[in-house]
């Protein structure tokens, strides 16, 4: 008897950063169960290293590095019948908007002779506290704009509505990877491990030296004050290895002044998120989306206050949760108490599948469409009539003019010699991208020291 199964849906993601490559896998899984997934590492500053993909832990059926040129070239051939390359069903755009939007207006020339095309969707790894209107009309054109709350998706739809832009493509869900078991706060859960307390640094924020090495002497501080708990500094990533936003002045660095003197119940920490909380009983940050995982886990979770709550520091996103604190709280004992209906209206503490429903719904319309009569062109927001100020220097930093095609020089590698002179280029590549991380974490500061003289 024939197998009557449907042919699992094939998934493309383009990843620009770790991050983004976690929020894009995750998300082809939630929208596209049991799906293939393939998986593009866009080639720049933050390209992922093996070890940060491996501790992400979103895992996909093929993975390459590519060049915007090279994705670019792919799927064109991919959407057309008489190239041989199996298309894709779905694509996810998991980048920094100004490549989201640069590869839509590429990808609508590439497609413009296309038997058929893929259902574009994209969105934001994680909470939008700056730059929504930029972010946002830079994704416009794909076919779904995922917002990760009832929250962003009244603003996202204000914000599109507001500049007579169709907003008929924002679809709420939620952060894929809210996930894990609950938080039991009883001993038994514990076992003969110590209270843990987790503070989650990030890369940029704060970003000044002063600031920075006040936040892990306070944490040091929590450790000495506290020698029954076991205080952790959850690391990013690793000093030679970049993540979405640029980390000058790594926590690693700043710690070594204490290494002879660090408590025994203080420690740096690398790993998967949802491992470390597994065994968290209170995690500490600045504004960390590792703060929306935890509310999520029901893990006594603390915004810091102490360097205030600004915009810079992206902690005012978080008024309105109840979760503000301040180290010297902390070390008193206090505890923050979320408030539920903010909660709610972060979509946290809903199940995936119920969270996911739309997103799925508005996903199969739009495959039956394609099968029918077809999916329309992309047709982003910014154009050369509505943004020609703007929208050429949006495209040429990834080698495209305002046709979305590529400019002399930049062609695609497939295009060019392969062999030895392939394996070179990605050595180039690597070294380039060694020693800009070095320029930005070691000689960046030195200078900036010099000037202050």
């Amino acid at each position: 008897m024939p197998d009557s199964s449907p042919t699992p849906l094939r998934v493309a993601v383009l990843a620009d950063s770790d991050t983004r490559w976690k929020w894009g896998a995750l998300t082809a899984r939630r929208i596209a169960p049991e799906s293939t997934v393939h998986g593009y590492l866009l080639w720049g500053r933050a390209t992922p290293t093996e070890r940060q993909l491996a501790e992400i832990g979103a895992d996909a059926d093929e993975l390459s590095e590519v060049s915007a040129a090279d994705f670019l070239a792919d799927l064109g051939r991919r959407a057309h019948s008489d190239s041989g390359a199996e298309p894709f069903d779905v694509l996810v755009l998991a980048c920094v908007g100004g490549t989201i939007q640069a590869m839509l207006h590429g990808l609508a020339r590439a497609w413009r002779t296309a038997d058929t095309r893929p259902a574009v969707v994209t969105g934001y790894v994680g909470v939008v506290y700056e730059k929504l209107p930029d972010g946002l009309l830079l994704r416009h054109g794909a076919d779904l704009v995922l917002a990760n709350s009832p929250y962003d998706a009244r603003r996202f739809r204000a914000v599109y509505d507001g500049v007579r832009a169709d907003s008929s493509a924002v679809t709420e869900c939620a952060l894929p990877f809210l996930d894990g078991r609950a938080y039991d706060p009883g001993p038994a859960e514990r076992g003969e491990r110590p209270y843990r307390v987790v503070f989650a640094v990030q890369p940029s924020v704060p970003a000044g030296r002063n600031d920075r090495v006040y936040l892990l002497d306070r944490a040091v501080a929590h450790a000495r004050r506290h020698p029954e708990r076991e205080v952790i500094l959850k690391l990013r990533s690793k000093p030679s290895e970049h993540t979405t936003h640029i980390e000058e002045l790594p926590y690693q660095r700043l710690a070594e002044r204490i290494k002879d003197d660090q408590p025994a119940n203080f420690r740096l920490a690398y790993g998967n998120m949802g491992e470390i909380l597994d065994e968290t009983d209170l995690l500490v940050t600045v504004s960390s989306t590792a703060a929306l995982e935890s509310l999520h886990r029901s893990v006594p979770t603390a915004v810091l206050s102490d360097l205030g709550v600004r915009e810079p520091l992206g902690n005012h996103y978080f008024i309105g949760s109840g979760c503000f604190a301040s180290w010297d709280e902390l070390d008193a004992g206090y505890l923050p108490e979320p408030d539920p209906e903010w909660l709610a209206d972060q979509g946290i503490g809903t199940s995936h599948e119920l969270a996911f429903a739309t997103a799925r719904g508005r996903l199969t319309e739009l495959l039956e469409q394609r099968d029918s009569s077809g999916l329309p062109p992309i047709t982003p927001y910014y154009t050369a009539r509505t943004a020609p100020g703007y929208l050429p220097g949006v495209l040429a930093r990834h080698g495209l003019d305002l046709k979305g095609e590529p400019k002399a020089g930049h062609r695609s590698a497939e295009a060019q010699q392969d062999g030895m002179r392939a394996a070179s280029r990605r050595l180039l590549r690597r070294t380039a991208r060694g020693a800009y991380r070095a320029g930005v974490q070691r000689v960046a500061p030195i200078i900036r020291r010099w000037g202050q003289l």
